[in-house]
């Protein structure tokens, strides 16, 4: 769930997105207040000074609030993934819109914390934890800052896609995890902290080989879970009948890339789990209206036959994951729309009707649960265009069908060999 203003309280799409996070009733969905938005995403939005500080909540609040009241008992992820841009080292200070629903890419500007930086990022996601986790926080000046939340977040993501948010190497991202970590960790001593979030985990490989090693880290310091990012993506010259082989493709080679990052987690950090939270397709299209006037641009046309495809890539990647042992599979994202990935998104941006990526996430989500046994299945070679997939479960047989092709295909069944 990815913190846009169509979620805001008025927002036309508040009331469907609530609607969808309470039906679905899955675990760890993931809740990001993104870089786009800064004044949704940042608390401290300019630095302290020996007279005053600018934290503030107000606009961050309520998306929270409806978000866990949505979520109801179930466990959740959270990433305030933004650092405030003034903990950064940077030419001039960062800018970004007065208007809260404004949009702006460029906010994740620096690479290297200025002076005391390290302290200082440990310390605003420490009183963020505490805002949110333990009732307020202490600020920098000694005031006490009360919120009255105390919320139970299952997981603590730190960052997101850091490999391209201000361009961490492993050894700064792994320094600044063992930081928020042991700020964050008296605030709440039972959360489960997830490391990584890597965008291009297949370009990255030393990410994992160095922040896996446990004798990179402070002693102490928890490594819960790892993740990272997949996204098939296509050329414009594509249509449903090139989709059909391009997004399997890619999604075999993430695969792969999935069972080599595995190897490298079970030789460093055998007990960490992992999350692939951000699995999708996006079209190019995309990256057109990123940057374009909203009230100018062409709202984008997209087949019916994306949206089953990309529900199909998904199912896909589920099985592929269980058969790895990896423990969350998530869907990204719940809402977009023209400037904010419109391909990727589960909801239609106008009505909130769910689209086909959301129903195929529903029927994973009830059919299959944790727990559930994968049970050896024959089918590669009798139906190639096919995943087929059984699982034993405490409610009887299931079965997995993911067809990759944009034409029926025929499975038959066969009895059980005693």
């Amino acid at each position: 769930v990815v913190v846009n203003p169509l979620l805001r309280r008025g927002g036309r799409l508040h009331d469907p997105v609530a609607a969808a996070i309470t039906d679905l009733r899955a675990d760890a969905v993931r809740f990001v207040p993104w870089l786009p938005y800064p004044r949704l995403a940042v608390a401290e939005l300019e630095p302290p000074t020996a007279e005053r500080t600018s934290w503030d909540f107000t606009l961050l609040d309520p998306l929270v609030e409806d978000f866990m009241r949505a979520s109801g008992d179930r466990p959740v992820m959270m990433d305030f993934s933004t650092i405030p841009a003034w903990l950064f080292q940077t030419p001039e200070p960062v800018a970004y819109p007065a208007d809260p629903d404004a949009v702006t890419w460029t906010y994740t500007q620096g690479t290297e914390l200025r002076p005391g930086g390290l302290k200082e990022l440990a310390d605003y996601y420490a009183r963020v934890a505490g805002w949110y986790l333990a009732g307020g926080f202490v600020d920098e000046l000694g005031r006490r800052h009360e919120s009255g939340h105390r919320y139970r977040f299952a997981y603590w993501e730190v960052f997101n896609e850091p490999d391209l948010e201000h361009k961490m190497t492993a050894p700064q991202y792994t320094e600044r995890y063992d930081a928020i970590v042991a700020a964050v960790r008296p605030v709440a001593p039972d959360l489960k902290f997830v490391g990584l979030s890597l965008a291009l985990p297949s370009q990255a490989p030393e990410y994992f080989e160095y922040f896996l090693n446990p004798a990179n880290h402070t002693p102490g310091i928890p490594l819960d879970m790892i993740s990272y990012h997949f996204y098939a993506l296509v050329d414009r010259s594509q249509t449903a009948e090139h989709w059909q082989h391009t997004f399997f493709d890619q999604a075999d080679r993430f695969i792969a890339t999935a069972r080599y990052i595995d190897v490298i987690r079970r030789r460093w950090s055998p007990q960490t789990q992992v999350a692939l939270n951000e699995v999708g397709t996006i079209l190019p299209a995309d990256r057109d209206s990123k940057f374009a006037d909203p009230a100018t641009f062409p709202p984008p046309v997209i087949p019916e036959e994306y949206w089953h495809a990309s529900g199909a890539v998904f199912a896909y990647i589920f099985a592929e994951s269980a058969r790895l042992g990896i423990e969350v599979v998530s869907m990204s994202q719940l809402v977009g729309f023209p400037t904010q990935y419109p391909s990727v998104t589960m909801l239609d941006w106008n009505s909130g009707a769910p689209n086909a990526r959301y129903r195929v996430l529903e029927l994973l989500r009830r059919h299959f649960r944790p727990g559930d046994r994968l049970v050896a299945t024959r089918n590669e070679a009798m139906y190639p265009d096919t995943l087929v997939q059984a699982f034993a479960t405490d409610r009887g047989r299931k079965l997995l069908l993911v067809n990759k092709r944009n034409h029926p295909v025929t499975v038959r069944l066969h009895d059980p060999v005693a």
